[in-house]
């Protein structure tokens, strides 16, 4: 990532403007934990209308300045403009700087590659909605959405080589009824409404045999799959994996109820590579569907994040739990305390909360004792809410 070493000098004053940058305030870290530590500096400032951070650390004798890992955004220019006109405001001498040299890789932009604030603001269909969770090669996906037009495809994946390589194919093939979506499918369900899905495919999950908590199927995935898909609607697992067949079969075996069907080299329409591979060597092929019998009531997406109180900064700064909360849905783990430079009962609160599988890192901005998250609040999770509820009884006290 881009930065720069310069040599140590006053900080720049706040507010300040330079070549279209706003540079809004400082922060400087409190060692509220005990431990030896150096003084690091965050730098808040605008461009291009993107708020963002910038993180300032003593480098031996001198400073160091690079993109703050919480706020960090794209394009990385924004970055890598922003340093370049912090050390050009504060008349530094570079000593070092990869911010001229440094090639980026350009962002993937694609219609029908959609960031995760889509699905919680903006998505809206009236089709029928199917799911499939790490579609790989994605030639399954593509098999269904071309013999399902008028069916929503959204495919979940954390490969990004897959992902751009089905992007490519659905250019090539001219499919318009697949968004794809880079994201924890553990954690995906809860932006999809209620009663909406016909089928949840997942195909070949890794088994995670050595570090089961990883698995995709657990009673809080199964639970909430159930919740999105329509009365008649299907979980369909598919895997060459016996330890993870028979995990699963126990896992759906001890519902309240449900309606299960299971079928052993089952051969399908379109397979993977990898599954003929397996079949070749002579492998069995598991298939477990769970078909759902109940209609759910919705979820409410619009919850309000907001701190409807004022707190005495100071005071927090002595009193905030230094370890972490643990709850059985929920952590939440206040990392580090800042103060703003030159303003009173204001500073930066650094906190990791949420669901233990995809934690969220948030800065809470504290200016004359309001409250509220810097660059916009967590997604609406349920782990989320509930860290969120227990960040207002902590800050009240």
């Amino acid at each position: 990532m881009p930065h720069i070493v310069f040599e140590k000098k006053d900080l720049i004053t706040t507010p300040s403007n330079i070549d279209a940058i706003e540079f809004k305030f400082i922060a400087k870290s409190y060692n509220f934990t005990q431990k030896e530590r150096k003084t690091e500096y965050r730098i808040a400032l605008e461009n291009q209308g993107k708020e963002f951070m910038l993180a300032l650390k003593p480098k031996d004798h001198n400073f160091m300045i690079k993109a703050d890992k919480v706020t960090r955004l794209s394009p990385v220019t924004l970055i890598k403009n922003a340093l370049n006109a912090y050390v050009k405001l504060n008349d530094s001498k570079i000593l070092f700087s990869n911010t001229n040299n440094l090639k980026v890789k350009e962002e993937l932009k694609n219609e029908y590659l959609k960031d995760i604030n889509f699905f919680v603001n903006d998505f809206n269909t009236d089709k029928e909605i199917q799911i499939e969770i790490g579609f790989g090669s994605g030639r399954h996906l593509l098999h269904q959405a071309k013999m399902n037009p008028n069916v929503q495809f959204i495919g979940l994946e954390i490969h990004f080589p897959s992902i751009e390589q089905l992007l490519k194919h659905i250019e090539f093939e001219g499919i318009t009824n697949i968004l794809i979506v880079n994201y924890d499918a553990r954690l995906f369900m809860e932006f999809i409404e209620s009663n909406k899905v016909g089928k949840v495919f997942v195909h070949f999950p890794v088994p995670w045999d050595k570090k089961p908590h990883r698995r995709i199927y657990s009673n809080e995935f199964v639970n909430e799959a159930l919740r999105v898909l329509k009365v008649g609607g299907t979980l369909e697992l598919r895997t060459d994996s016996r330890k993870y067949f028979d995990y699963c079969t126990e896992l759906l075996t001890n519902l309240p109820k449900g309606r299960i069907t299971i079928d052993i080299n089952k051969d399908l329409a379109v397979s993977s590579k990898y599954e003929d591979r397996w079949k070749k060597m002579g492998k069995n092929i598991y298939d477990v569907v769970l078909e759902s019998q109940n209609e759910d009531e919705n979820i409410n997406l619009n919850y309000d994040f907001s701190f409807d109180f004022k707190i005495d900064f100071s005071n927090t700064l002595k009193t905030i739990p230094t370890k972490s909360i643990i709850e059985k849905n929920y952590f939440i783990h206040v990392e580090e305390l800042y103060t703003l430079e030159n303003i009173e009962n204001s500073g930066l609160i650094k906190v990791t909360m949420g669901n233990f599988d995809r934690p969220v890192t948030k800065y809470l901005l504290v200016k004359d004792g309001t409250i509220s998250y810097y660059q916009g609040n967590p997604l609406p999770t349920s782990s989320n809410i509930s860290a969120h509820k227990k960040l207002k009884e902590i800050l009240s006290i």
